[in-house]
């Protein structure tokens, strides 16, 4: 078989591994728009602060070792236009705007997505930037001199406040503008609070409810405009969402879902025959909402590929979904959450109850230290868990896995108490914090 898959990153590169790995025989033709392939677009806002030492340490595997090592056809700088569906061929546009067209007998597009710039007056100016890429990374470290002192990020999602760490750890003045109430939205409002504190104690200027309307500036940026001020900025970080790539795909009749990305089943097939989606270019199925989702994380897409390259092969294994897990650091703090949030349920018309504790991660007589304030969201009637959120130091991110494995079995508030969970006073207390929650369920 002539398998094509559309992209070279996280899902791409994953279902190309698995066919290599699974059967033999096969032709396998990746078509990457950019230079480089299966690397941690996660990890880019810590090549700024200087955890993570080289965009280079963030590459796994670069073209040449798919191609020498394991036989796939890699094919960077290739930009696909069109995808005939009827004939199976793809067309495009290779580095030197030369057209190319390409037969397949299955096709799995992972195209990913692309970061959103709203049509805003100004925003061809230099000095505005999104982050999605390695060059993105090295475009903003060039440009990152010590005379450019005023960063404005705009958008309080997971890059906006990863990046706001960032750039205040190498000493630039930061201001944060959403046009939302508050930062980090996948947090219910009593939540994000703590959020704000910790920005503000770190000295990020925060602007929100005020919404963008353009910038100013000759050749390179020099101000931010919107409708309740002007601000001096030196750079720009536009982090409002991201769209997934699926533009080339408008022609062929696939069904898309939510915003747009490509809707698939269990198995990653799409609506036409021989054609396979994953990634953040597709719909992921949510076990809670119980229905199509879009929630693009590097998570998800690794799945997602793996499974689809499995298939693409007739090894018949389906993508189970997702409960709608995160975490992220933002200096002091660790932001963790899972399933549903407040805001999420009463969207779904799921009646629920809800509980907060503060507790801390070890022992109360071992250490006082790491405070966390943990969440639980519950069915009012039957008890089921639905989504929990946990803010504060160590031991969050052990917490909330342990809350998004008991969401993904289906358990009930009561059933946490029943879990053996590890204990020791510097880890724990003789009851977890998340069985403490449980305990003062109604």
């Amino acid at each position: 078989m002539d398998f094509v898959i559309i992209g070279g990153d996280a899902a791409g590169m994953s279902a190309a591994m698995q066919i290599v790995r699974n059967s033999e025989g096969h032709s396998i033709t990746v078509l990457e728009h950019g230079g480089i392939t299966s690397y941690g677009q996660c990890g880019l806002p810590y090549v700024l602060s200087g955890d993570v030492e080289s965009t280079e340490n963030l590459i796994a595997r670069d073209p040449e070792t798919f191609r020498e090592k394991y036989g796939i056809d890699v094919r960077t700088y290739h930009t696909v236009t069109e995808v005939d569906c009827d004939h199976k061929v793809v067309y495009g546009k290779d580095h030197e705007d030369q057209g190319f067209e390409l037969s397949y007998d299955r096709l799995l597009v992972a195209s990913g997505a692309a970061p959103v710039m709203p049509p805003w007056e100004g925003r061809e100016l230099e000095g505005i930037y999104t982050l999605k890429t390695i060059p993105d990374m090295k475009e903003i470290m060039t440009a990152t001199t010590k005379e450019k002192e005023h960063v404005t990020i705009i958008g309080g999602g997971y890059i906006g406040l990863e990046m706001a760490e960032s750039f205040v750890s190498i000493g630039k003045k930061v201001r944060l503008i959403d046009r939302g109430p508050q930062l980090a939205k996948i947090f219910d409002e009593d939540m994000g609070e703590m959020v704000h504190e910790e920005a503000e104690r770190n000295g990020v200027e925060l602007h929100l409810g005020e919404s963008v309307e353009g910038f100013k500036g000759e050749q390179h940026v020099q101000s931010v405009i919107t409708d309740k001020g002007e601000y001096e900025s030196d750079l720009v970080l536009v982090a409002v969402g991201v769209t997934p790539n699926t533009s080339f795909m408008k022609n062929t009749g696939v069904y898309k879902g939510i915003n747009d990305a490509i809707a698939v089943n269990a198995f990653m097939e799409t609506s036409i025959l021989d054609i396979y989606a994953a990634g953040d270019c597709a719909t992921q199925y949510h076990r809670i909402k119980k229905k199509d989702d879009y929630i693009p994380l590097g998570t998800h897409a690794n799945k997602q590929g793996q499974i689809a390259g499995l298939n693409m092969i007739d090894h018949r294994r389906s993508f189970r979904g997702i409960v709608g897990t995160s975490i992220l650091k933002f200096f002091d703090l660790t932001l963790a959450r899972t399933g549903l949030s407040e805001r999420e349920a009463k969207n779904e018309k799921i009646p629920f109850k809800k509980i907060t504790i503060e507790s801390t991660h070890a022992a109360g007589y071992y250490s006082k230290q790491n405070l966390l304030t943990l969440k639980i969201i519950y069915h009012e009637q039957t008890g089921q868990l639905l989504g929990a959120q946990i803010i504060g130091g160590q031991g969050a991110d052990k917490r909330i896995d342990v809350l998004a494995t008991a969401l993904f079995h289906e358990m009930s508030i009561d059933e946490l108490e029943d879990l053996d969970l590890a204990y020791a006073p510097p880890y724990n207390s003789v009851w977890d914090p998340v069985q403490q929650a449980a305990r003062k369920a109604d």
